[in-house]
């Protein structure tokens, strides 16, 4: 609940902001302050949309293409309405773009705005982590020192904890993984540094602040932990809200995926393990009936995930029983090894608030394994992940994964989301398939909303030509490879570079670069080679440049102007049908009497495929080609539906026409 002072800021706020129309329209604010203003009808719709699901607290989904503007037409009539909202982002991009520009222009000429900007705590440095690793360090290696005094520096200056501050400390730093808010170890209002910790700050700006910016990723987290029974209403860090923005809506599902679900890994034991034995060192609490009890559950944790199925990535644990059958005894030792652990713990008279946090982990980890082993539950997938790569020679194990994902997260977000609030918003550029919602909202279980599709500001006809070469072969044929890097080097030839090549396939991206590379004269860049930032810059920055990636590149990814004038991707972007996940989705919905192709994978792949695609034309002045080497877009009935959902580029199949649309380009320039 908002507090009496809060709501007269909230009500303060709504006064001063101007009416839509003064706002948006022509002669308004946005018109006298912003340079590059022209007025977007479709920017005015959404926004008088959102404004009255706000009033009569209702649900709305829009999708607002690309140059809609829609950010603000939805911040408006949030502040407009005077009510405390969490704004969601699929990414830390789009956060940081509200909390840097979006916002304070709005507070420029509307008044101050009480805003907090919230990320997941693993983005934030835990100072009692900090402290007891100088008491007694256990850093390897002179890189790791190096960090570790940079961190302990930044420490003594810094207002937020976020390591984004932190420039010269590496994306995957082990370091941080020890030094991190993260909740295993956390203990809460009894730790020595609560009133100085960094997550506890930042609960207190979110409970002082009217919009809350986080990402999916934060929000379906902290949903999860109060939807826990053990756990209640109370253990999340975002304050409550009745009204809730999804920007990029489209990723809601599949991050709901990942936190509905349970994982229990041989590094979740390990870390376990390693976090018990320091706590007790540190504490100076010599009990070595807990330390052999901890050895013999490493012991026990290290047999039991080296005997599960054998395979590779993600598969199916399809027969559950029959393993349990045959090795249960395993499995019961180790649990059994994790009970003896629990017991020794929890006979150690005073113990300090840092064991009462093992023993909650200790036995949230005995629920949740025997939950993957053990459950029949439906609307469940039950599977195993490896990751990394078995070493010849070297004793040590992959990374084992056991999860229990649910299979629709429909039924789970109505319950625990969409019937609690007074308003839910919904918007992307991409969430309609052949102009109908029917797809998204039966996948996060939206059942009762308002919906509009505002079309582009841009001009698409003019400013993006749509080539689909009818002559390549199936692209699952042996001969597709050959043919398509071909085509794609005249394609770049035609271009001069200044292209993404995006794949469905790692394997697929790697043999066509493979190819290409000596060929080409331009320069080229492949995922994998840089962190994905790093690769960015060194496209805009490098003339010509063609970069080679895979589905982390197909969205949230923007570059304007002429460095970017041709998108190119390989095939219809189907999910792997085989992949546990999808595969359990599937025949869900066969089983249910429905058609799993034409309800789930033709979707799916669309809203991919119009995000991969919207790469390209990002502001008026952009102008490009877009080229899919996957004809069966042009040859089978469900073609049909992706060409009705994408937006109304000019088409062609011939070449030639190509050849002319960048022939005019250079004549213009």
């Amino acid at each position: 609940m908002s507090s009496p002072s809060q709501s007269a800021a909230l009500a303060s706020s709504a006064a001063r902001a101007p009416s839509l129309y003064r706002f948006f329209g022509p002669g308004g604010v946005l018109a006298k302050t912003h340079p590059a203003y022209e007025f977007r009808r479709g920017q005015l719709q959404m926004a008088e949309a959102v404004e009255q699901a706000l009033k009569h607290k209702r649900h709305l989904i829009v999708e607002a293409g690309t140059g809609t503007g829609k950010t603000l037409s939805y911040l408006l009539p949030v502040i407009r309405s005077g009510k405390r909202v969490i704004i969601s982002t699929g990414t830390k991009t789009l956060q940081e773009q509200l909390f840097h520009k979006d916002l304070p222009f709005l507070q420029a000429h509307l008044g101050e705005l009480r805003v907090c900007y919230m990320k997941g705590r693993a983005n934030y440095l835990c100072r009692k982590k900090l402290y007891d690793l100088t008491e007694q360090p256990v850093l390897s290696g002179l890189e790791e020192i190096n960090q570790f005094r940079i961190i302990t520096d930044w420490e003594k200056t810094t207002q937020t904890g976020d390591r984004a501050e932190l420039a010269e400390l590496p994306e995957n730093s082990p370091l941080w993984s020890k030094l991190d808010g993260r909740t295993d170890r956390c203990i809460g209002v009894e730790c020595q540094q609560f009133d100085r910790c960094f997550i506890t700050e930042m609960r207190r700006r979110a409970a002082d602040s009217d919009i809350i910016i986080v990402n999916h990723h934060l929000f379906c987290a902290d949903l999860a932990i109060k939807a826990a029974v053990e756990r209640g209403p109370d253990s999340g860090v975002l304050p409550d809200a009745g009204v809730v923005v999804f920007d990029e809506a489209h990723e809601l599902e599949d991050v709901a995926t990942d936190y509905f679900g349970v994982a229990v890994s041989n590094l979740r034991v390990e870390d376990l393990l390693r976090d018990l034995e320091n706590t007790l060192r540190r504490a100076n609490l010599l009990l070595p009936q807990a330390l052999a009890a901890s050895a013999r559950v490493r012991e026990r944790s290290q047999l039991f995930f080296s005997i599960l199925p054998p395979g590779e990535g993600r598969f199916a644990f399809e027969n559950r029983a029959a393993f349990l059958e045959e090795n249960g005894d395993e499995f019961i030792a180790l649990q059994n090894t994790l009970l003896h652990l629990y017991t020794e713990l929890q006979g150690v008279s005073e113990k300090p608030e840092e064991v009462h946090s093992l023993l909650r982990r200790i036995e949230e980890l005995r629920v949740q394994l025997a939950f993957v082993m053990e459950s029949n539950q439906k609307n469940t997938v039950f599977w195993i992940e490896r990751r990394g790569e078995r070493r010849a020679g070297h004793s040590g194990q992959q990374n084992v994964f056991l999860q229990a994902t649910p299979i629709s997260v429909a039924d789970i977000l109505k319950q625990t989301l969409f019937d609690h609030l007074e308003t839910a918003i919904l918007t992307s550029a991409t969430l309609a398939v052949g102009g109908s919602f029917d797809y998204i909202r039966g996948r996060v279980g939206l059942e009762h909303a308002h919906e509009m599709i505002v079309p582009s500001h841009f001009d698409y006809p003019s400013q993006a030509l749509l080539y689909v070469p009818p002559d390549l072969p199936d692209p699952r044929e042996p001969q597709f490879v050959e043919r398509a890097s071909q085509r794609v080097r005249r394609l770049l030839e035609i271009s001069r570079g200044r292209a993404f090549c995006l794949f469905t396939s790692y394997a697929c991206m790697n043999q066509l670069y493979a190819r290409l590379r000596g060929e080409l004269e331009f320069p080229m860049l492949q995922q994998g080679s840089a962190p994905k930032n790093a690769l960015l810059e060194e496209f805009r920055m490098t003339p010509n440049c063609v970069l080679f990636a895979t589905s982390s590149f197909w969205q949230g990814v923007d570059v304007q102007g002429e460095q970017l004038s041709c998108v190119i991707i390989d095939r219809l972007p189907f999910a792997v049908p085989n992949d546990p996940v999808v595969a359990a989705r599937i025949n869900a919905i066969e089983e249910n009497g429905g058609n799993a192709f034409f309800e789930y994978q033709v979707p799916s792949a669309v809203i991919a495929l119009k995000q991969g695609f919207g790469r390209l034309i990002r502001s008026l002045h952009d102008r490009g080609l877009l080229c899919l080497l996957d004809n069966r877009i042009l040859k089978k009935q469900y073609g049909r539906v992706f060409l009705a959902s994408l937006p109304d580029y000019a088409r062609t199949t011939d070449l030639r026409a190509v050849e002319r649309f960048f022939g005019h380009s250079i004549d213009a320039d």
